[in-house]
């Protein structure tokens, strides 16, 4: 295992490196130089204290409330009541990978030294991570600003002894695993408790998961989609570069390239060459432009997702000279529109796919009616596009944007909220369906394609077509084709067959992106 070290704080933190912290394969840790930022914040943080300067969320209550002036001796209590307070969290809890994202996000914006959190205090938090001690938190409740309060409540409770973690898989008090190792609650100092909670790493956490999920499911749809193609008889015409350079998108550009170089070779292109059929549908045609368009919108989330992961957004910083600034950096609205922008683009690729699911289905162009030569006796599969179109319009339905939508808290101290906790939990439950849209469409073009034999594809599509074999056989008659789907979800949703059809083509020598690295970064 490569347990290289990332530096909080002082490296660039990508979303292949957080994904790698996230599964365990990379390490965090501190350089001397983030360590003295840190205590050196603290240190600010304590002299305001001892000064009794009068500074939002050291000295003072919290919201509406932040024109009450709190005594010096009760600043520590005053960190430990706001995650009490704060916890109101209800729902299913968000998946292990999540909290571990919001951990290592959270880590490295506070060890970049203008948030005034203890040493110590950073220092349990990558115990957590290294030791797998995971807290539970629950997925609703939080309105985007100030911050992802409740759920970062919900983190950070067992800080102190209270809430729930995953104590390596298993659920468990907070305390009694802190017991179990010998471990005292953290005694949190002034600011600390409003430092911690205070952010979007919950949205974030979403986000950078949302990245990764996205940019696959986008390689998936060209494979699985020029797979289609293929077994509809269609042109590789409107791919041509000469028609994408008038119109030259990234996204489209990208799709139309990687749609070329997928089909490059094949037989069964070759063999209808002369067809004389002019245009095909739009769901094999457009490919590019749709599927484009999606991209456009993934690289618009994938670059403010960079820069919200080495950003700081608690409230207020500290700056060098004991300088304080309450500001709005926690606000969500960054992250809430372009995660909205791409549950639609999600949304987009489940819909051209679903079509490209009935066309395979129509008879037409040398198949056969519902891709199964004794239908009647049999339904074929025709039921199966059948929970395509129902994922879908669910997908439509959670299109809504949630960052269209403000509802004032705090006594209207915070009047405008970004509800981008929503986006980011909308966009999950979409890709969610797109994985299963994807399988079902991977699985009616591989039956599709053998009706085209003896003639074969491309290289890539035809080893694409033998790893799903591996999987799932043709249906020559009906069967529980539910089982079908959930294996070929299985290789969708683990990246697996992506990977795969990736690697063959690199053997190869065929590099489906080339040009276009720069613009989809390193996504793990």
């Amino acid at each position: 295992m490569n347990t290289s070290e990332f530096q909080y704080g002082s490296d660039l933190l990508q979303i292949g490196s957080v994904m790698r912290m996230a599964e365990g394969t990379l390490r965090g840790g501190f350089s001397a130089a983030a360590e003295k930022r840190i205590r050196a914040s603290q240190a600010q943080v304590a002299d305001i204290v001892s000064q009794q300067k009068t500074v939002y969320g050291i000295n003072t209550g919290f919201g509406i409330l932040a024109y009450t002036k709190i005594s010096e001796e009760d600043t520590r209590i005053l960190q430990h009541k706001i995650l009490q307070s704060h916890s109101v969290g209800v729902g299913e809890p968000v998946p292990a990978e999540i909290a571990r994202i919001m951990l290592i996000t959270k880590i490295h914006a506070l060890a970049q030294g203008y948030s005034g959190v203890q040493w110590e205090t950073l220092q349990r938090l990558v115990w957590h991570l290294d030791e797998d001690v995971i807290p539970v938190v629950p997925e609703k409740g939080s309105v985007g600003a100030s911050g992802d309060l409740a759920p970062l409540s919900h983190l950070f409770l067992p800080l102190i002894g209270h809430g729930e973690v995953y104590h390596r898989g298993v659920r468990k008090p907070a305390g009694v695993v802190l017991r179990e190792y010998g471990l005292n609650p953290v005694e949190l100092g002034p600011k600390e408790g409003l430092a911690l909670i205070n952010g979007t790493q919950f949205i974030l956490a979403f986000a950078v998961k949302g990245v990764q999920r996205l940019h696959y499911c986008l390689e998936a749809a060209d494979i699985i989609g020029a797979m289609s193609l293929e077994a509809l008889t269609g042109t590789k015409a409107p791919f041509d570069e000469r028609l994408h350079r008038l119109r030259p998108y990234a996204g489209s550009s990208l799709v139309a390239q990687r749609l070329r170089l997928l089909l490059a070779d094949s037989e069964i292109m070759q063999s209808h060459i002369d067809c004389g059929r002019v245009q095909d549908p739009y769901s094999l045609r457009c490919m590019p432009q749709v599927h484009g368009a999606s991209r456009n919108a993934w690289q618009h989330l994938h670059q403010l997702t960079q820069v919200e992961l080495n950003s700081v957004t608690d409230n207020p910083i500290i700056l060098e000279g004991g300088d304080t600034i309450s500001g709005g950096n926690f606000h969500g609205q960054p992250l809430a529109l372009p995660l909205d922008y791409a549950c639609l683009a999600a949304a987009e690729i489940g819909n051209i796919s679903d079509r490209r699911c009935y066309l395979l289905l129509e008879g037409k162009w040398g198949l056969p009616l519902l891709l199964m030569r004794n239908v009647g006796l049999n339904s074929g599969f025709m039921i199966p596009q059948y929970t395509t179109a129902a994922l879908v319009t669910e997908n439509k339905t959670l299109c809504f944007p949630a960052s269209a939508d403000s509802i004032p808290t705090s006594l209207g101290q915070e009047d405008h909220v970004s509800m981008g906790s929503i986006s980011g939990r909308k966009l999950s439950q979409v890709l969610d369906n797109l994985e299963y849209i994807l399988a079902i469409e991977l699985m009616s073009a591989c039956q599709a394609i053998e009706f085209r034999r003896p003639l074969k594809s491309s290289g890539i599509l035809e080893a694409a077509h033998d790893f799903v074999r591996n999987f799932v056989g043709f249906a020559s008659e009906d069967r529980i084709f539910g089982d079908d789907i959930r294996q070929l979800h299985g290789i969708i949703h683990d990246f697996s067959f992506v990977r795969y059809c990736n690697g063959f083509a690199q053997e190869k020598g065929i590099a489906l992106n080339a040009g276009f690295e720069s613009d989809l970064g390193i996504i793990p």
